[in-house]
């Protein structure tokens, strides 16, 4: 009978080694995955041009993006426009926006920060009731390549819940602080359940002390106008703001048409 039991004994202990051992194995497989996947960092950057063909945003790194289920420029073929705002403050001029989208029945996609969301909730919740998408841009703004897996999660998934619990309202897209990632934070953020979005137009409108002159500014933004694009403009931006109406009404009247993300096509 002892022996018996002994036997037994050495039976299970062995099938406990044979688990570790795979568990072990199965761990260092795992790291060895994630230490293959590249950090370097990319500065995302276009090259415009004025004859409203897409523009060149690098064909490697948009590969990387769409790799990870990124997007960064629509259909070809289709005069469609995606308007996005990026926000890190309120400078006094979005409610102005807002009204001006909603009487050009324009719906955008406002990538917010921490500090906005917990600073003028009013204008997020009018964002939401509107139908515009709200998209999470970080809780601090920091650059992602700089930080590790954990600190990706906490930047994300904390102004995630944060915006849920406020606001009942589930985040899905992601624009990565100053337009800076990695293969790897691609992989992170697109396993939290995020879409990273990029942008095919943007210009120098972020900087309230150097605000550009508006009547460039709207030709610059008419001038580069092309099918799929995914135009980003600043929230703080005076320029943007009194220019927008018109800027709207004059592209739809060059052919194209206004989507929201969720409408996105390739």
């Amino acid at each position: 009978m002892i022996k018996i039991l002994k036997n037994v004994w050495m039976f299970f202990l062995l099938i406990i080694i044979f688990v570790v051992t795979i568990v072990d194995i199965n761990m260092k497989e795992g790291i060895d995955t994630n230490s293959s996947v590249s950090n370097q960092k990319i500065e995302w950057g276009i090259k415009r041009n004025d004859n409203h063909e897409q523009p060149d945003v690098g064909s490697k790194n948009r590969k990387i993006l769409e790799e990870n289920n990124g997007i960064c420029l629509g259909n070809a073929e289709e005069k469609i426009i995606y308007l996005t705002f990026d926000e890190g403050y309120e400078a006094g001029y979005t409610e102005e926006i807002l009204k001006i989208l909603k009487e050009n029945d324009v719906k955008a996609a406002f990538f917010l920060t921490a500090h906005y969301v917990n600073t003028e909730e009013d204008l997020v919740k009018q964002m939401i009731d509107d139908g515009h998408i709200i998209g999470n841009h970080t809780v601090n703004h920091k650059s992602m390549p700089t930080l590790t897996e954990e600190e990706i999660k906490q930047e994300v998934m904390d102004l995630h819940q944060s915006v849920y619990e406020k606001f009942g309202y589930e985040m899905k897209y992601i624009r990565p602080p100053k337009g800076e990632f990695s293969e790897k934070t691609l992989m992170v953020t697109n396993a939290l359940g995020y879409k990273n979005v990029m942008w095919s137009f943007a210009y120098e409108d972020w900087n309230e002390e150097k605000q550009p002159d508006e009547n460039q500014a709207k030709e610059k933004i008419l001038n580069n106008l092309h099918n799929g694009e995914i135009m980003l403009l600043h929230g703080n931006s005076k320029t943007n703001t009194n220019i927008l109406d018109s800027m709207i009404k004059e592209i739809k009247n060059r052919g194209y048409e206004f989507k929201s993300l969720d409408e996105f096509k390739l």
